[in-house]
């Protein structure tokens, strides 16, 4: 099983926490944000990135008639707010804990000496960023130009990429994933209404099978 924390097989959160260094580990502390709390908005200054130790958060953006677009929700271990490190000074999204959740802040300073310290570090950390920024652009372009049941197949395809694995013994693919109904229809742009119709329709037509947190993809 595989996870985006888990980049190249190296986990993110493990290599970045200043809690892992010495150096840093008496002057850091952990930031809590009970459900539906905002960790940033919209044109806040853009000075660290963030960690997520326990809980989900959602990132998203508002258009310019209040529509909310969310480009991911994410779970621990992953990070958050990477544009701070290329150097974007305001943020163009917001990030709301989605449930009670636990927040490893790193300001752009600490995590510069970090990677000027250790060259593979740096790079691991660059070649997450380039391959955040693809995964979002497909998410972005799935939202604006497929209809709803199109996006829902691609991404549940993106989601067996992301958390699952074929069965050894059926040949099924089985996806084991962290999110609800209300996660998954608002990563597609869809009400959850909408989402309950189409995956019914799916299992009917035999493309999938499900339960709490995991699906089946039969074809």
């Amino acid at each position: 099983m595989k996870s985006l924390w888990f980049f190249d097989e190296i986990d993110m959160f493990g290599i970045l926490c200043p809690h892992k260094f010495k150096a840093y580990k008496e002057c850091h502390q952990f930031n809590k944000y009970p459900k539906n709390n905002y960790i940033y908005f919209e044109e806040d200054k853009g000075d660290s990135i963030y960690l997520i130790e326990s809980g989900k958060v959602k990132i998203g953006y508002y258009t310019e008639d209040g529509r909310e677009v969310v480009k991911a929700i994410l779970t621990k271990g992953e990070i958050f707010g990477e544009k701070a490190i290329l150097g974007e000074d305001t943020r163009t999204d917001f990030a709301m804990a989605v449930a009670n959740t636990t927040v490893c802040p790193v300001t752009v300073d600490v995590l510069q000496e970090l990677m000027k310290e250790n060259k593979m570090l740096s790079t691991k950390v660059y070649k997450f960023i380039g391959f955040r920024f693809k995964k979002l652009e497909r998410r972005l372009q799935i939202l604006l130009f497929k209809d709803t049941r199109t996006r829902l197949i691609e991404f549940l395809e993106e989601l067996y990429e992301d958390y699952g694995f074929c069965c050894k013994i059926t040949g099924k693919k089985i996806i084991r994933h962290p999110y609800t109904q209300k996660d998954i229809a608002s990563l597609i742009g869809a009400s959850r209404p909408t989402l309950n119709q189409l995956m019914n329709e799916l299992k009917e037509e035999n493309y999938l099978s499900f339960q709490r947190n995991e699906i089946w993809l039969l074809k």
